[in-house]
């Protein structure tokens, strides 16, 4: 009987793999890119500081930063939010399911 289990709700089991596998690399390329926009902020700042860059210049620049960055940290603190919610939603999903299954057979 767990074999037929395990068989049915192996498609479940998958789609959650390939959901949590897309959420790390969407996790890791955001990191990545929080990270080039405060290597380009400083250098944004450096470029200031030696004269390289006009006062006006610099502040659309950095506005344009800085709202990029707030924007990913936005994402990152809702997913944070998201998950303290729910945590486990999915799994709970299919063993309610894998349960009603057992009870049904």
């Amino acid at each position: 009987m767990l074999l037929i289990d395990d068989l049915l709700f192996a498609p479940f089991h998958g789609l959650l793999w390939v959901a949590r596998k897309v959420d790390e690399a969407l996790g890791q390329e955001q990191e990545r890119e929080e990270e080039e926009l405060k290597t380009r902020l400083r250098e944004l700042y450096l470029r200031l500081e030696s004269g390289q860059l006009e006062e006006h210049e610099f502040e659309a620049q950095e506005a344009a930063l800085l709202d990029r960055l707030d924007t990913i940290l936005a994402r990152q603190e809702e997913a944070l939010a998201k998950e303290d919610e729910a945590p486990g939603q999915a799994e709970d999903f299919v063993e309610e399911l894998a349960g009603q299954e057992g009870e049904g057979t």
